[in-house]
């Protein structure tokens, strides 16, 4: 859920460089079904109902949809700001198959949200897993809406989207001027 602060931040920061919210829907990404397909798999995946419908294949369908999700990013990344989302979900992806197909969770980071939600997650405290410094080290303070741990992979999607926010809010002769603009 970290990730979602990102849009309002960077609907924030485009108005900030002069900016409108009209030129997001300028913004052509490619491969949305295939994206928001991944996204809807995991959103089900990690509910009580579909985390007893995967069961034990919970793991594998999670890697396969943030692959799906992962491809789909790649397919956009000659958008600005989109490197950045693609660079986080890779070590996010890295770290989730390195780890059996579950994210690692810091147990201090854990412990500062009250635990780990009841049901299916894609979150597991394991003491020491690979890739630790990709893995949900972080969590934001309980006092914040979606309160939840995170990595260093979502900080940089959360960068990312925000920057891509930003930049495609730019005035049209700003997006020109860019490299194959």
């Amino acid at each position: 859920m970290f990730i979602l602060y990102a849009i309002p931040i960077g609907i924030v920061m485009g108005l900030l460089i002069g900016g409108h919210v009209g030129r997001l829907g300028e913004l052509r990404l490619r491969w949305v079904p295939l994206m928001l397909a991944g996204l809807a798999v995991q959103v089900a995946i990690f509910t009580d109902v579909g985390g007893r419908l995967v069961g034990d294949a919970g793991p594998t369908v999670y890697v396969a949809s943030t692959a799906l999700v992962f491809i789909a990013v790649l397919r956009n990344v000659a958008i600005p700001g989109v490197a950045l989302i693609a660079l986080g979900a890779g070590c996010n992806l890295a770290a989730i198959v390195a780890n059996g197909g579950w994210m690692p969770a810091d147990p201090a980071a854990v412990a500062s949200i009250g635990g780990l939600a009841n049901g299916y997650t894609n979150s597991i405290l394991v003491a020491d897993p690979a890739l630790k410094p990709l893995t949900d080290l972080f969590a934001l303070p309980g006092w914040l809406p979606f309160a939840n741990v995170f990595s260093l992979g979502d900080i940089v999607i959360g960068i990312g989207i925000a920057a891509t926010i930003a930049l495609a809010m730019r005035p049209a002769r700003a997006r020109t001027n860019e490299p194959g603009g």
